[in-house]
């Protein structure tokens, strides 16, 4: 009965053993894996190990080289040249080249020179751009200064200075005392007065022009002048004063004077036009445009032929 179970057909023997066989090669496999795995690696790791080592070399010869350089660099003076005394102010190229110092270097110091820069001391020389110290320590028991060459400079320039200022002598003041016509005098004579400078006197001059003359000093405060400051100084003469023609004189003629303005003018002509020559300021009183102020002011600037 039992053998009925381990029966099989001729197809599925051979199915078994295919099956058998290929169990036992995938075991197989299995077990030598991790041995090829070994093997395999053994290789690559070993030749990264050698590269590494190549890198570490490399570094340490880079380290070296720079090294080597900022030894070299220190010794920025070649060991063959010999140094002498010189004058940065008065030395040329060739003799700059022959103390180590670089082309460009060379270039900038000349160029300073040739805008009328000087070294007046041997600390000035420290200041040339691109001077390393060590190089400044180096060259300074050499450097040797003509100071004759600056002194004739200043000199000459103190001289300069004084005859510019010798051109322009400080205006003479007034004494205490003086009394000086508001009306009459002209710039130089209002700049003699303390207190009143050039911009003043013009500021004066032009605004007594415009109006025709002042009649009273307080209107000095009109153009931004303290009349209080300047009393004792200033006399006015109002019987100089000149009147404007308010009866010939045209809207643009009219609103030039600073007591009247355009629509003051312009109410001026149409009464003439209307009403005939103005005999009196009494007659403006009339209009809004005139305000009793105005009027009190014009009095002194205004005729009626």
């Amino acid at each position: 009965m039992w053998k009925e179970f381990f029966y099989y057909s001729r197809n599925e023997k051979r199915s078994i053993i295919v099956l058998l066989v290929l169990i036992v090669v995938v075991g197989a496999m299995a077990l030598m894996l991790p041995i090829i795995t070994a093997e395999d690696s053994s290789e690559p790791t070993s030749h990264f190990q050698e590269e590494y080592q190549l890198f570490v070399q490399s570094l340490q010869k880079i380290e070296q080289d720079k090294a080597g350089k900022s030894k070299q660099s220190l010794n920025y003076l070649p060991k063959r040249l010999q140094l002498v005394s010189f004058d940065p102010n008065k030395i040329d190229s060739i003799a700059f080249a022959g103390l180590g110092l670089p082309s460009w270097m060379i270039m900038n110091i000349l160029k300073y020179r040739a805008k009328g820069g000087l070294f007046r001391a041997s600390e000035d020389f420290a200041k040339v751009y691109g001077l390393k110290q060590e190089q400044y320590e180096a060259l300074l028991p050499y450097i040797t200064i003509d100071t004759s060459l600056f002194q004739q400079e200043d000199s000459l320039k103190a001289l300069q200075l004084i005859s510019k200022t010798d051109s322009f002598p400080k205006t003479v003041k007034y004494p205490e005392g003086t009394i000086v016509m508001l009306n009459h005098a002209d710039t130089a004579q209002l700049k003699m007065i303390p207190g009143i400078g050039s911009s003043i006197a013009h500021r004066i001059v032009n605004y007594r022009q415009r109006l025709g003359g002042f009649y009273h000093l307080n209107q000095l405060d009109e153009i931004n002048i303290k009349s209080k400051m300047l009393q004792q100084w200033l006399h006015v003469e109002s019987d100089s004063i000149e009147r404007m023609a308010i009866n010939k004189m045209n809207i643009e003629s009219l609103k030039r004077h600073p007591y009247i303005n355009f629509y003051q003018s312009k109410v001026i002509v149409e009464h003439r036009k209307k009403r005939g020559n103005i005999k009196s300021l009494d007659e403006l009183s009339l209009y809004d445009e005139f305000s009793e102020t105005d009027l009190d002011r014009l009095k002194y600037y205004i005729r009626f032929d």
